[in-house]
């Protein structure tokens, strides 16, 4: 302990500069061959506890350790779903500062909220004309109108996302309210797009994204899914659909049933586990996976 208060005392002190490895393994009392691997082990330990810690030498040099001081006892209170919640909570407010104070660097942020500018230039290098204004409306929560495939929308947005180097913009339009049935739009076909004032649009009653793991996501209405697998290939099942609701061990392997909100991440993750897994019911999952396979049988063609 005695060691790592020299060690943090140190880059605190220097924490414009930072402090080079060799200096701070004679301050933490360390020599010989092994030295930096002691140190790098003494500085993984504070980052543990919370400290951001980064090696800001060039490429090839001798490294150069930085701390930045950061307000860490959320971090190490919290486990990292609940990190990953309060990142995504301060990104969607617009609050960058703390995204600095807590310590969440820009490199963690998820995927659907992370700066447009950056992220769509690194991607494709062209930025839809209208990202801007999408991604403020789902801040504010302000009503969206624009001009989609021919037709006119008045669509209350829930999320904006990237994937694979295009913008979608996810919402309810306002005539399916009732329904509460999330579309999504390409936000670069999105056509003479007007936001209204904030507040103007409709918060979703229900949470949509609950976790990280696409399966959790409350896209369609649940439905108890039963897959059979062998006992060796239970991990792999778990790995990729998640805890199941219930298991059973019977005749023919394991039946795990799982509660099911996303019926596309299933597919694909079905898709992935492959002759692993079999799908006993309910009918209307098996129909759903058979006309998908069908589907892709006459693409491949």
């Amino acid at each position: 302990m005695e060691r790592l208060v020299r060690i943090a005392s140190a880059l605190q002190h220097h924490s414009k500069l930072g402090v080079d490895g060799e200096t701070l393994a004679k301050i933490a009392g360390f020599d010989g061959e092994y030295r930096m691997d002691q140190l790098k082990r003494e500085l993984g330990h504070l980052e543990r506890q919370g400290w951001q810690i980064e090696n800001i030498a060039p490429p090839g040099e001798n490294a150069v350790y930085k701390m930045t001081t950061v307000d860490n006892r959320l971090r190490v209170r919290l486990s990292a779903r609940q990190q990953a919640a309060l990142r995504r909570a301060v990104l969607l407010a617009n609050r960058d500062d703390l995204v600095t104070r807590l310590g969440l660097p820009g490199s963690s942020r998820p995927s659907d909220i992370t700066a447009p500018q950056t992220t769509q230039a690194a991607v494709s290098g062209e930025v839809p004309a209208a990202l801007s204004l999408v991604v403020d409306a789902v801040r504010g929560h302000c009503l969206l109108r624009f001009g989609y495939k021919g037709t006119a929308r008045v669509v209350h947005p829930e999320s904006v996302r990237n994937q694979n180097g295009v913008w979608y913009c996810r919402g309810v339009e306002d005539a399916d309210l009732a329904d509460a049935v999330v579309k999504t739009f390409v936000v670069g076909r999105m056509v003479d797009v007007e936001a209204g004032v904030p507040g103007s649009a409709q918060a979703l009653t229900s949470v949509r994204h609950s976790g990280l793991h696409p399966m959790t996501w409350e896209i369609d209405p649940p439905v108890d899914v039963v897959l059979q697998t062998a006992p060796d290939f239970e991990p792999d099942v778990r790995r990729w659909l998640g805890e199941p609701v219930s298991s059973e061990t019977v005749a023919d392997g394991v039946n795990l049933t799982f509660r099911v909100t996303h019926r596309a991440a299933l597919r694909a993750r079905l898709n992935e586990l492959g002759r692993r897994v079999r799908v006993l019911g309910p009918p209307e999952i098996r129909a759903d996976i058979l006309a998908g396979l069908a589907e892709a049988a006459k693409v491949g063609r």
